[in-house]
């Protein structure tokens, strides 16, 4: 996938997930998930060539420093991923981040072992997960979940699980609780595209 079309991707997923996105150029220039994002998707590419982990690791710090979110430059993350309102976001290492992939302010993908292995989350594709949730270890939150704001997350949840709670639950997710899936480009007016 080229630079231009992964932009276009990367803005696109903010207006289907914030409505508060007024447009794309505004976007680009003031939405601090996205910077991110960018920044992550160069430190990752470097990341994968062992000359260039420490120059990755220091821009990341310095992406941090500029957005307040913290993402090791040797997670892995997948399409469409939007972070809301990202002060505070800390992703780590082997973290794993599916498609269609949303985190608000203050969520934690951390570890609880120092062991050198798979030591955070994985969270499949279309994953929400709420202001200040931590979830924690090698577990993994399954497609189309819901993680609570401020839930502490310690085990594996289900595809189709809304999970709450110090320490976290999870149930099934109801039929009245799915998001639709829809195309943005059918509930976007395309005038706000620039």
């Amino acid at each position: 996938m080229s630079f231009i079309t992964r932009l276009k991707e990367d803005l696109e997923a903010a207006r289907a997930h914030d409505p508060a996105a007024r447009g794309d150029l505004e976007n680009f220039l003031a939405y601090s998930g996205l910077h991110a994002i960018w920044a992550h998707r160069v430190t990752h590419a470097m990341w994968q060539r062992e000359e260039l982990k420490f120059p990755a690791r220091l821009i990341s710090q310095f992406a941090r420093f500029l957005t307040g979110i913290e993402i090791h430059p040797g997670a892995t993350i997948g399409k469409r991923f939007f972070i809301d309102h990202g002060m505070g976001v800390v992703i780590g290492e082997t973290a794993e981040i599916g498609d269609d992939v949303m985190l608000y302010h203050g969520v934690t993908l951390g570890g609880r072992s120092l062991a050198k292995t798979k030591r955070h989350p994985t969270l499949e594709d279309r994953v929400v997960v709420g202001a200040g949730a931590k979830i924690l270890g090698p577990i993994t939150i399954g497609a189309d979940s819901a993680v609570g704001a401020n839930a502490v997350v310690v085990k594996d949840a289900p595809q189709n699980s809304i999970v709450t709670g110090i320490p976290a639950v999870n149930r099934p997710r109801l039929e009245n609780e799915r998001k639709p899936a829809v195309d943005p480009a059918e509930y976007i007016d395309p005038a706000m595209w620039i």
